[in-house]
């Protein structure tokens, strides 16, 4: 845990400086972050569960890492202080996870959906690091399906992708296959199945047949 914990030395909530955009300017460093928690002193029933469980762990980390790149980025839609306000309302959200009747399920959608976010927004966040966890947006387009799908890969312990379309959006998790990559999941609409193969997907949702797609190169 001493490894987690040094690798999480920042994260969350800038300071007043940059939360006030009064004196951020490109040449500056990233203003200094505090961190949400320490695993060696975690005391709320989420900050035990994400420090207790693998999967959970990595997303922590990797959302971390990409966080800290968006702070970077003056580019970056929203600018990096707006980054900073957004990120302290989803660590709001996130903990909220606490008292959903499925805590990890909860927590591992919250988590893929602020990647995709921060993911989205930057260019520099984007960028091929080795060590990353996560990829894309990439943009799914489907026969018979008008809206395209932003498709963001998170490479937990357990992969997710996150889809969305519209004002839609699901998280799915991998699960066995002989081929490709396939990932399911379901709401309170039904059960949807995202198969991947290279560039060829196939894409199916609660009231719909499967759906042949292409998804577009990263770009």
């Amino acid at each position: 845990m001493k490894t987690f914990t040094s690798r999480l030395t920042t994260l969350l909530a800038a300071s007043l400086c940059a939360a006030a955009s009064t004196c951020v300017n490109a040449a500056d460093p990233p203003p200094p972050l505090k961190t949400t928690f320490d695993c060696a002193t975690a005391r709320t029933t989420l900050e035990k569960l994400i420090c207790r469980d693998p999967q959970l762990l990595q997303m922590d980390m990797e959302l971390t890492r990409l966080y800290r790149l968006a702070l970077t980025d003056e580019r970056s839609v929203p600018p990096p202080d707006k980054i900073v306000i957004d990120q302290k309302f989803w660590v709001v959200t996130r903990d909220q996870c606490a008292s959903d009747p499925e805590p990890k399920p909860c927590t591992i959608r919250s988590y893929a959906e602020r990647a995709h976010q921060l993911r989205q927004g930057s260019a520099i966040v984007r960028t091929k690091d080795p060590d990353r966890l996560t990829e894309g947006p990439r943009t799914i387009r489907c026969s018979g399906f008008n809206t395209p799908i932003a498709a963001t890969f998170f490479n937990s312990q357990t992969a997710v992708v996150y889809l969305k379309w519209a004002s839609t959006s699901i998280t799915l998790s991998q699960v066995p296959s002989d081929s490709g990559t396939r990932y399911a999941g379901k709401d309170r609409q039904g059960n949807y199945s995202f198969w991947q193969d290279g560039n060829t997907v196939l894409f199916q949702k609660p009231g719909s047949g499967q759906m042949s797609c292409t998804a577009e190169p990263e770009g």
